[in-house]
């Protein structure tokens, strides 16, 4: 049901943005493009997520439409064979080292997701790329002064992922057992977060230990860990927080495991 309601949220911001700025009304016009950056982040890119780790290739092509969309298809291909391989270590470009501000953090991930999917499969980064192409241009040949709005809208979005991702692995390291070896990753390199509100608005994904120790699970099926780390907020709390590095340091550090 998500897919077709973000679907419905891209066509009313393609048809409704072209009045803002007609009318000349800017503050309505950076509601619009913010409003479409939580569902590009929250519906597109967080429901991309589950969808993509499905083994069955439908809903792996539907997880790779919703991220065109939010033109960050190549999370599809980072995060499903780089991430999870490399999480907690430095080269893993999606794991926040201790002490890096969010903003850092933006630039080093979204520069290392591009040229880790393209080193992971050139191929399919292509078609992805492609594809955004053409919505690009389809969106320009319908409504071209919805053209610059839409891609800050999917900037917010896909910003909004890499926010997510900041929190849930930050200061958190795999020990490194040999030179090409690190130690297994268990629920004690994610951080974990059973605070409703943040459950409720990402289908679950707060339980990120669980996420990790089985990818291929759905969503609504994650479980609990209690011998992860624990975020003393829930996400929406969190995400707030992190955009004040000194705060978050104050807060977090402290909790990280010392191992």
């Amino acid at each position: 049901m998500v897919v077709p309601a973000h679907l419905w949220v891209l066509w009313l911001f393609v048809t409704t943005v072209p009045q803002d700025i007609a009318g000349g009304d800017g503050l309505s016009l950076v509601g619009h493009i913010t409003a479409y950056g939580v569902s590009a982040g929250s519906l597109a890119i967080n429901t991309a997520h589950e969808l993509g780790h499905r083994r069955e290739k439908h809903y792996q092509t539907l997880a790779q439409g919703l991220l065109v969309t939010s033109l960050y298809g190549q999370f599809f291909i980072d995060h499903n064979w780089g991430h999870h391989k490399h999480v907690a270590t430095p080269e893993d470009p999606s794991s926040a080292r201790k002490g890096e501000s969010v903003y850092a953090f933006w630039l080093r991930s979204v520069v290392g997701v591009w040229c880790s999917a393209w080193a992971l499969d050139a191929p399919r980064m292509a078609r992805l790329l492609m594809w955004e192409i053409v919505l690009l241009l389809a969106i320009g040949w319908t409504e071209p002064t919805a053209l610059l709005p839409f891609i800050g809208g999917s900037v917010v979005g896909f910003l909004l992922l890499e926010t997510v991702n900041y929190i849930e692995h930050y200061g958190l390291a795999r020990k490194k057992l040999s030179d090409l070896r690190y130690e297994t990753a268990t629920p004690v390199h994610s951080w974990n977060s059973n605070h409703p509100m943040g459950r409720f608005l990402l289908f679950e994904l707060t339980r990120h230990s669980d996420h990790h120790a089985s990818p291929h699970k759905e969503y609504p099926a994650l479980q609990h860990h209690e011998e992860a780390p624990q975020m003393p907020a829930g996400y929406p709390a969190m995400m707030l927080l992190s955009l004040i590095p000194p705060l978050f340091y104050r807060v977090v550090d402290p909790l990280i495991p010392k191992r």
